[in-house]
């Protein structure tokens, strides 16, 4: 049997569709659906149902990809890495939201790399959408996300939460009125200027529906696709904002900006640490991995 038929077979089943297998393994379209065709002439059996949006295996697909891929995958550990101990270096390709991946994840990594384990690192950012379309398409290696992916190709390990915190400068903090903010007073920060990454006001519409149990009032006086951005903004005044406590835990401490309110259960927001099936067979990968998940639980 072809070993190349093998692993386009192997690459249709972990992706879902013929598309996105082709853009994985750098095909056509067509090349893949040949491929499959032949496997499945050699086979003398359907390995694929077809749908109108993507495939699913037949049972005697399932029971090929089980059997097929945990070799085919210590194949590609091979060819990855080589049998001289030296060609252990690799590029690890990271792709997650710029601020997290700034503050946690890149501080993490290269203390790795600073510690002899022998990867070179490139770094994309986008959004949980881009970041998942990225790696299923193999432009990334591994990926920060807050969205869980669906489908078979890819897999998440929960890497940490997030705490969200409500800040604003002192004198906003002022005109509502020390200790005066409670759950169920969200109507005292009505009319007051807010400070978001985009016009939806994604962190301020999870923040009021967790915890004022409402949805927020304002729209965003600025808006900036950056909570490094929002951040600066809220410490001169801009307005209210959401941020998460790592990202904010500095200025906090030195009065900066004021947390508004410490609800009993403070908004949570998870990160997952996300790689195509598969690819831990690669040292280098699976070192990043690990140690990211190690250093995560030191995290909050």
């Amino acid at each position: 049997m072809d070993l190349a038929l093998l692993r386009t077979f192997v690459t249709v089943h972990r992706a879902g569709s013929f598309t996105r297998a082709a853009a994985l393994l750098g095909l056509s379209q067509p090349a893949v659906t040949s491929q499959i065709r032949t496997l499945e002439r050699q086979l003398g059996r359907p390995l694929f149902l077809r749908q109108a949006r993507g495939v699913t295996p037949t049972t005697i697909g399932d029971e090929l990809a089980h059997k097929a891929a945990p070799h085919l995958d210590a194949l590609m550990e091979i060819a990855e890495t080589g049998l001289d101990d030296d060609s252990s270096l690799g590029t690890l390709h990271l792709a997650g939201p710029p601020e997290f991946t700034a503050e946690r994840v890149l501080p993490a990594l290269t203390e790795l790399i600073d510690d002899g384990q022998g990867f070179a690192l490139r770094v994309s950012f986008g959004n949980a959408d881009e970041t998942l379309e990225g790696l299923a398409a193999g432009h990334h290696d591994l990926a920060i996300t807050t969205a869980r992916p669906r489908g078979a190709l890819l897999t998440a390990t929960a890497l940490c939460d997030e705490e969200h915190v409500l800040v604003a400068a002192p004198r906003w903090a002022e005109r509502i009125g020390p200790g005066t903010l409670h759950p169920k007073e969200a109507h005292l920060l009505e009319g007051l200027p807010v400070v978001e990454v985009h016009e939806s006001l994604p962190f301020i519409a999870r923040y009021w529906a967790s915890v004022f149990d409402s949805r927020p009032a304002a729209s965003g006086t600025v808006v900036v696709p950056d909570l490094r951005a929002v951040l600066a903004c809220a410490i001169s005044g801009g307005g209210l904002a959401v941020l998460p406590r790592y990202l904010c835990v500095d200025a906090l401490e030195r009065g900066d900006v004021i947390a508004l309110l410490e609800p009993t259960v403070p908004p949570l927001r998870t990160y997952f640490l996300v790689v195509r099936i598969g690819t831990l067979a690669m040292p280098h990968i699976a070192r990043a991995h690990d140690w990211l998940l190690r250093t995560a639980v030191g995290w909050s």
